[in-house]
């Protein structure tokens, strides 16, 4: 049998294709490597699922520094607040958290995994797992269909890959894709880890003096080679046995590999700011004037509560200061460098974890090739790409998958409205 639509690989965007083919078309076959669909999604946001963000489109683009802006006309077709309505419509309540972050009420992304699946075998959608696809079938520019690992062709009049990038592994993504769309004609940019902990050589890091301990609310900036910040996120961030992690560090990760790239490999500096909310001369005369007030207290109980207990240690022992000498008896200058550090700390990191640790695989198919309102190809007739094979990346937030669920939407229902060719 010759299929309308094939859709290669379940996770977020696949589900999706495969949901809105099977809306238009009769004859939509769903395949992946793995035994279950959807892992990619039943393990993200800690298990919970955020599905996506409700922040408005401008600054969801925003958070989607990868090639945000190509979705503009993605957005205008079926966008965030489409989301919504389609999971609520499937009986899945969502609810609101910070930032914009849409979870599903249940607290339980199985159940987004499950109501798709349901929705699948409503639109008698063929599922096929443990199927793994070796290529593409391309005749004279045009998709005919896909070729598995044992030999066997399956023949359709549209394909939507689907596959994900090379990040988190153990879902199935594992970069297959990449070979097949460069057979069908396209460029495959150069792929890299986005969202993903940094390493570095520091001693301290080296020597895990501050393992484990997490800054909230610090304001963490990625310098360039002359010392101008190329980012800056305030989030938490975390430090650990290998260099730093946490939702700040995350976002930061993108622009330290592009700014080693651009240093030839070179150590990139990284400064924390774990006072955001107040300037450096306002915290010193506050630190001044708490040392005066209460100048026969040892230092570390006059400041204690201003930063982390470790991480004031750290930073005193950097200036010279005793953390139990008394407070009046601290010399300016060490005032002036403590609060330097306090708002200015700066390390050198020397990349980051590999690209299948990161949460999000940075490079993929050009989107020069791509038609930005279909996800058709435009070097191939009958292909669609979505998901994480597409060179789109975002910041952790609901913002991923989010492009991944408008590109499979398009992708799959272009691929449904394919005519039949004579």
């Amino acid at each position: 049998m010759k299929y309308d639509v094939i859709v290669v690989g379940g996770g977020p965007s696949g589900l999706m294709a495969a949901i809105a083919a099977g809306e238009k078309k009769e004859r939509v076959l769903l395949v992946d490597k793995g035994s279950k669909l959807g892992k990619k999604l039943a393990i993200s946001g800690g298990g919970r699922c955020n599905v996506t963000n409700r922040l408005p489109v401008d600054e969801i683009i925003k958070h989607i520094p990868g090639n945000g802006r190509f979705l503009h006309s993605a957005f205008s077709i079926f966008n965030n607040e489409d989301i919504i309505a389609f999971f609520e419509g499937l009986g899945v309540a969502l609810k609101e958290e910070d930032h914009g972050r849409m979870f599903p009420v249940s607290n339980k992304a199985q159940s987004v995994v499950d109501a798709l699946l349901r929705r699948l075998g409503e639109l008698h959608v063929e599922i096929r797992t443990n199927v793994e696809v070796a290529d593409l079938l391309v005749n004279e520019e045009s998709v005919e269909g896909i070729q598995l690992v044992n030999g066997d062709q399956i023949m359709a009049n549209a394909v939507v890959l689907a596959v994900g990038g090379k990040s988190v592994p153990q879902t199935g993504s594992t970069g297959d894709g990449y070979p097949w769309v460069e057979k069908a004609g396209h460029t495959v940019t150069e792929l890299f880890p986005t969202e993903v902990p940094l390493l570095s050589n520091e001693p301290f890091i080296k020597n895990r003096k501050l393992q484990g301990l997490a800054l909230r609310g610090a304001a963490v900036s990625v310098l360039n080679k002359k010392g101008k910040p190329l980012v800056t996120h305030e989030m938490d961030m975390l430090f650990t046995h290998f260099g730093l992690s946490g939702p700040a560090i995350l976002r930061c990760s993108q622009f330290v590999v592009k700014e080693m790239k651009k240093q030839k490999g070179e150590a990139v500096v990284v400064r924390i700011d774990s006072m955001p909310s107040i300037n450096a001369e306002s915290l010193f005369q506050q630190l001044h004037k708490e040392a005066k007030d209460q100048a026969k207290k040892a230092v570390k109980n006059v400041w204690k509560g201003l930063i982390p207990e470790r991480y004031l240690d750290f930073l005193m022992e950097r200036s010279e200061i005793d953390p139990d000498q008394q407070a009046g008896t601290i010399a300016t200058d060490k005032f002036r460098l403590v609060v330097h550090l306090m708002k200015s700390f700066e390390l050198r990191v020397n990349g980051t974890q590999s690209i299948e640790k990161a949460f999000v695989t940075g490079g993929g198919v050009s989107v020069k090739e791509i038609e930005p309102k279909t996800m058709a190809s435009k070097k191939c007739s009958g292909l669609f790409v979505c998901g994480e094979l597409l060179d789109i990346h975002g910041y952790t937030g609901g913002y991923n998958i989010t492009s991944a669920l408008v590109t499979g939407r398009l992708a799959g229902t272009n691929a449904g409205m394919m005519d039949v060719p004579l």
